[in-house]
């Protein structure tokens, strides 16, 4: 019988270098000094990931106010730009039409400057490659349909000039071109750049709650490691950690205040700005609208009419006119100062005096004196229309340097803040670590 094989005894379990280095950490927090390095490291991590989540935050907090400064708000002037220019373009084509065969040298000068103004406002706002693919979509429908409009207007003028009626015909189906294709889709372009302003300007304003939340909580364990420390050295100060909490409390009021400064500007560049930049597009828009509708009214003398039988250029001009008083009065409440509200009453008090003149030119029309009532219409555009223009130009004016400012002086108390952060950050992480490796030393 032979022996049994004997087995070997099982030698030392290998390790691998990761369970070790967790068994030296253990073992080194064991003692005081382990535990103060693990203490510093952890507030070290701390002080530093607050900072780069608040420059990381505040940094896209930024990005979004300069969109509303350099894209956004630029794109929603160039939209609101290509809408006026398109209603004055119509606009002054049919006050060409009142003067008979030979149009004015003026008239054909305002239509020119609208129609290359539109096309210069088009090709700025095409240029932007930041605009959404809805607004490209309208910018392409602007420039395939503009043409056809000039084409349009052209014959009118040819057939106006030797005296055949097919001229106002035309004319009728470029003004159809105008108010049912190109200005709508002009107003889909510029209600699609301001609502992206509105989203820019919001996010912008968006407080950053992931930063404000780390920075006390970093903020809380300097203090708990500070009170640690004069518990078990009876030592007040640690240099160190106590520039470490001064360096986080300067970004996390810096966080605070830009933050608060930002989101006031902001919002003064919404509600003072762009909402009364909102109705003073919307109301100067409403006034080209209105002068169309009124020369075409007596153009067209009565031959085209609502479904309801009533004459269609002029129920135009009427609900047109009542749109322009409601903007008005909605603008003047929405301006803060004299500056603001002096235009716009200016413009009220222009729109009744052009609505009474508007009146006695009908009456003279009824009356079968048309020669008489197309002097009347024409001598509004010299005064009272042309008034409502300039203080409406003013007005928008006035409000669009308003929103600039605020909206300026909103990126400017973000902008700095990101750097800041991040340098105050590292500081702060170093003296963490320089006030822990000091208590250190006093156990060698």
């Amino acid at each position: 019988m032979q022996p049994p094989v004997p087995v070997p005894a099982p030698g030392p379990e290998r390790r691998t270098p990761w369970s070790a280095t967790t068994d030296r950490m253990r073992a080194a927090a064991t003692t005081e000094p382990g535990r103060l390095r693990v203490i510093g490291a952890v507030l070290a991590l701390l002080v530093v990931a607050f900072g780069g989540v608040t420059a990381l935050e505040v940094q896209d907090r930024a990005e979004s106010a300069n969109d509303v400064v350099e894209h956004s708000q630029p794109l929603s002037s160039h939209a609101a730009d290509i809408f006026q220019s398109l209603a004055a373009a119509d606009a002054a084509v049919t006050e060409g039409f009142l003067a008979g065969r030979k149009e004015p040298a003026g008239t054909r000068k305002e239509y020119d400057e609208a129609i290359g103004s539109t096309y210069k406002s088009l090709q700025a706002a095409a240029s932007d490659t930041s605009a959404s693919q809805e607004s490209k979509d309208r910018i392409a429908e602007l420039y395939e349909g503009l043409p056809r409009y000039v084409q349009l207007v052209e014959r009118a003028r040819a057939n106006n000039r030797q005296g055949f009626p097919l001229g106002g015909a035309y004319l009728r189906y470029a003004n159809e071109k105008m108010t049912e294709d190109l200005l709508p889709a002009a107003e889909d372009l510029y209600g699609a750049e301001t609502e992206r302003l509105g989203r820019d300007r919001d996010d912008a304003r968006t407080w950053p709650f992931l930063s404000t939340g780390l920075g006390l909580v970093t903020l809380g364990a300097l203090y708990w490691a500070q009170r640690r420390d004069y518990r078990r050295t009876n030592r007040v100060f640690n240099r160190g950690l106590l520039l470490a909490t001064a360096a986080s409390t300067v970004v996390l009021l810096w966080l605070a205040v830009g933050h608060t400064v930002a989101r006031a500007e902001l919002r003064d560049a919404d509600v003072h700005g762009q909402r009364s930049l909102d109705v003073l597009n919307t109301a100067r828009i409403g006034s080209l609208k209105a002068r169309a509708n009124e020369n075409l009214a007596l153009v067209a003398r009565g031959s085209v009419l609502t479904p309801e039988g009533k004459d269609k250029y002029e129920t135009g001009f009427t609900t047109e006119m009542k749109e322009l008083r409601q903007q008005l009065e909605k603008a003047e409440k929405l301006a803060e100062d004299t500056t603001g509200k002096s235009p716009v009453k200016g413009a009220l008090a222009a729109t009744e005096e052009w609505q009474r003149s508007h009146d006695a030119a009908r009456e003279s029309e009824n009356s079968g004196r048309y020669k008489e009532a197309r002097e009347k219409i024409s001598q509004s555009k010299k005064s009272s229309y042309k008034r409502v223009g300039l203080e409406l130009g003013d007005a928008r004016e006035n409000e669009e340097g308003q929103f600039l400012a605020a909206a300026r002086s909103g990126r400017g108390a973000l902008s700095p803040l990101p750097f800041g952060a991040a340098l105050l950050a590292l500081l702060g992480a170093g003296a963490a670590i320089a006030g822990v490796n000091r208590r250190v030393s006093e156990y060698r």
